[in-house]
């Protein structure tokens, strides 16, 4: 998928929906995100809590246009781990890097990351199918 931004969107313990904007990448059919460099109001981020607890996750990627004939979405629903260090953590990373060259090639994400296991995906588009 060629899209560069998803929301992926957690549930807290106190049953509140969380969501939030994330790069991802796609590595041996699952679905990964992390962290990037840049400066946060903690290290103790919810995401990562929620899906430690839950251990589920909803991920939505969409494309907007102007021209709504264009647009679509698909979000993927998912069983979740954080991943902290080991293979694990560098497959995500790697899988990332290659994605975002730009931004990740000179300064990656050091992790956690999260890794979603697809179990049900679902999506629309405003394009006529070709039958």
């Amino acid at each position: 998928m060629h899209a560069r931004v998803a929301r992926l969107a957690t549930i807290g313990a106190d049953r509140r929906p969380h969501i939030v904007p994330v790069c991802f990448a796609f590595a041996d059919g699952q679905v990964c995100t992390a962290v990037d460099r840049k400066p946060k109001t903690t290290s103790a981020l919810r995401r990562f809590a929620n899906v430690r607890a839950g251990g589920t996750a909803s991920l939505l990627v969409d494309h907007y246009d102007e021209d709504w004939s264009q647009l679509w979405w698909v979000r993927v629903d998912c069983a979740a781990r954080v991943v902290d260090h080991g293979a694990d953590l560098e497959r995500v990373i790697d899988a990332l890097r290659e994605k975002y060259r730009g931004q990740y090639g000179h300064s990656p994400p050091s992790g956690p990351a999260i890794v979603l296991y697809p179990e049900h995906w679902v999506g629309w588009s405003a394009a006529e199918r070709s039958d």
